[in-house]
């Protein structure tokens, strides 16, 4: 494979509303950086309350239209959607690597992961089949249908520009819902370009639109009457105010929210492919993933086996431009997030963890303005500590010491963050028993990282999730459509008289 193409594009980034390019009417605008070079790349335009109203008034008038076609008929524009996203992978993952920084091959499996819900959305047709039983009563029969909701709206993270937008846009729009996106004002370019690919694979105008923004935009979707439901994507004090917001103002929300996810090893795992595990989900993306792990929960003496292992491989991670196809880890996605994670490994000193491996100050030679930092790595971490308690969303790896199953297994519990877990074991009666115990929403076996499949959905549990639905899958097509029951008798069979009592099946 060659060196793949750099997305080097320096105009402004706006909006799409009703099928269009709009620059809006917000007057403001803020920087988006190459993480790698730490320069300006171009500028995002942040969009208004004005800019909020015209899309969904845009997604309004498309909607009658688009929820009256068919479902074969939307399934058919998401799979013209699909062949162009296929087509245009590469693009879209230059786009990722050039705004946040993670490597190009990593970006590649993003998009990929994006494809695979839209290949599940081209489906929709079965996907919205309903109930139906005839003779409920005498001569009536009862059946259930699906019906979109309306205007609803998406607000993305940082960390998956492509894929966490597709977590739900394809799957709104195949149930029938016009949609709006919010994407993150960091990496705000491959929203715009789905947008066009969209328009590409014919769906009409205003049914997707993309407001670029920040709290201004999203206050706006929240508060906005027209707006039928909401999902987000980010840390749970947000995920906690879009739920309380939402819900205040009447609406549909599914907010997921931050995570600390944990893996127990216990004595009996194959090391090296533990020590793989933990070094590809810990470091991966720099750490700046809501399924990263963040703390190895080592069981009795596989401690001391492990902690040396992962010290030597986090020494040796190739840190480099993530558009070199051997790098292992990029930058950090801004210099704000930087200092932040930084700082954590400042605090994780103070209050007693060992600092085994301390990635800070790295630099990478012909990038020293970029915003990088190396793998970190902490061993005996208790749960007191801050950077056990909290989310650090960068590539810092800490290590607890357990006495034996039961402990890890309630240290886990504790937490007051569900997203992921895994266990490393080779005892099938220790993994079965715990993915009954654990309290987590997404567990895994021998998996470091249990994203899963498109069919299956994404969610976790505690104060990772708020709301009852995971994300896409068939909890999606539950999320973004509203059941409706019919009950039907014709003439012929209607007894005669007046019915003073609830109708039975007698």
């Amino acid at each position: 494979m060659g060196a793949p193409e750099a997305f080097t594009r320096t105009t402004d980034v706006g909006h799409w509303i009703g099928g269009q390019p709009s620059a809006g009417n917000g007057g403001r605008s803020q920087a988006v950086y190459n993480p790698a070079t730490g320069q300006v790349a171009r500028q995002v335009l942040l969009g208004s309350v004005d800019d909020v109203n015209a899309a969904v008034a845009a997604a309004s008038a498309a909607f009658p239209a688009w929820a009256d076609t068919p479902p074969i008929r939307r399934a058919r524009v998401m799979n013209n959607f699909l062949a162009l996203m296929n087509q245009h992978r590469d693009t879209l993952a230059a786009m990722i690597t050039a705004e946040h920084g993670k490597v190009f091959t990593d970006a590649q499996g993003e998009v990929t992961r994006g494809i695979e819900i839209v290949e599940f959305a081209c489906g929709i047709p079965q996907l919205l089949k309903g109930d139906f039983t005839d003779q409920v009563s005498t001569g009536i029969d009862n059946w259930t249908l699906r019906q979109p909701l309306g205007v609803v709206a998406g607000i993305t993270p940082f960390n998956f520009p492509c894929m966490v937008p597709a977590w739900m846009f394809p799957v709104a729009l195949t149930c029938g819902n016009t949609f709006i996106l919010k994407p993150s004002e960091r990496d705000p370019s491959p929203s715009l370009f789905m947008a066009e690919l969209l328009k590409q694979a014919g769906l009409p105008d205003g049914v997707f639109n993309v407001v670029q923004g920040d709290k201004t935009v999203v206050d706006a979707l929240l508060t906005h009457p027209d707006v039928k439901a909401l999902s987000f994507v980010g840390s749970t004090p947000i995920a906690q105010y879009i739920y309380e917001t939402g819900a205040h103002h009447g609406k549909r929300v599914q907010a997921l929210g931050g995570a600390k996810n944990h893996m127990v090893v216990m004595p009996d795992a194959d090391i090296e492919q533990t020590v793989d595990a933990l070094i590809g989900a810990a470091y991966g993306s720099a750490g700046e993933r809501c399924m990263a792990i963040s703390v190895a929960v080592l069981v009795g003496e596989v401690a001391d086996q492990i902690v040396p292992l992962l010290a030597e491989r986090a020494r040796a991670l190739k840190i480099k431009n993530g558009m070199e196809l051997d790098a292992e880890m990029g930058p950090i996605v801004t210099r704000q997030a930087l200092e932040r994670i930084e700082g954590y490994i400042a605090l994780g000193v103070e209050e007693g963890a060992q600092l085994v491996v301390d990635g800070r100050g790295h630099q990478v030679a012909g990038h020293e303005e970029g915003f990088f930092t190396g793998g970190t790595l902490f061993d005996h971490v208790t749960p007191t500590m801050r950077i056990y308690k909290e989310e650090i969303f960068g590539p810092v790896l800490a290590c607890v010491r357990a006495k034996d199953f039961a402990e890890a297994v309630q240290l886990v519990n504790d937490h007051e963050f569900g997203n992921g877990v895994a266990c490393y074991t080779r005892d099938g009666n220790v993994a079965r028993e715990f993915a009954r115990r654990i309290q987590v929403g997404m567990v895994g076996i021998n998996v470091p990282i249990p994203v899963p499949m498109a069919w299956h959905g994404f969610g976790g549990w505690k104060r990772s999730l708020f709301g009852d639905m995971h994300a896409y899958g068939e909890e999606g097509v539950r999320f973004y459509t509203k059941q409706k029951s019919i009950m039907q008798r014709w003439p012929a069979s209607t007894p005669k008289g007046a019915e003073f009592v609830m109708p039975t099946s007698k």
